[in-house]
Parts: structure tokens; sequence; C-alpha cells
């Protein structure tokens, strides 16, 4: 499975950016994809998540009424749209998928198999 995220960039405080990811299959292997965050000298942190079939939607609560998650089947996609960005959002984002049978949970990053690359996000005051 590859993954690859974009749409990273650099906005003042109070803008947007939408960044995608494209995953070179939807199977049992990528049910749910998500989206986490590391700030530099932090831990890698759960953002939002969803599933292909239904579309499900998680997100963590720092985020929540900001950010939203969607995917476009079609295109194997899926977005992060980010909306009143902060510089506290100012972090490397990275994708990642999680097979139906895999154990953990959506939130932590030891349930997730697949991971993309990461870009890089920087919210200035």
């Amino acid at each position: 499975v590859q993954l690859q995220a974009s749409g990273g960039g650099l906005v003042q405080a109070g803008g947007s950016l939408r960044l995608s990811c494209a995953a070179s299959e939807r199977t049992r292997s990528t049910y749910f994809m998500g989206w986490f965050r590391q700030a530099s000298g932090k831990e890698r942190e759960f953002v939002a998540a969803i599933t292909w079939s239904v579309g499900n939607t998680y997100y963590a609560d720092s985020v929540k009424g900001r950010f939203t998650i969607s995917r476009d089947n079609a295109k194997n996609t899926v977005y992060l749209q980010m909306n009143s960005l902060r510089p506290e959002d100012t972090a490397v984002y990275y994708c990642a998928a999680k097979s139906l049978s895999s154990s953990g949970t959506v939130y932590t990053t030891t349930g997730y198999d697949y991971w993309g690359q990461g870009t890089q996000v920087t919210v200035s005051s």
C-alpha cells in the first residue's frame, strides 16, 4: 500500500489549507484512513480518521469544528480541510491506513499499518 500526502504549506493564522492523501488501493487493508501530525519535539498525535465505506469520521478534540475529513472513493483520495488554523497546528502531517483486522484504535499510531511521507504545515502568527 502506497500513500501520497500533499497540500501542505505556509499560511497565516486564521487561514485554510486542504491536505490530500492518495492511496494506491481501497481495500480491507486501508479500511480506516487517518491523519496524524507531529510538531517539532513532540510525539505524533491523532488528528482525524474516516472509513471508506460509510464515511464514519473521528476527530481529535483540538480540531473539532475547524477541520473536516472527507473522502473521494472514485479517486482513492482522502482530504483534510483545515480552517481557522492556529500556530499550534504547525506540524508535519501524515496520512495513514489501518486495516479492518489490525489491533488498536483509530486514535493511536500503533493501530495503523501504512504511513505516507508527511507534508509540512506551518501557521504563522
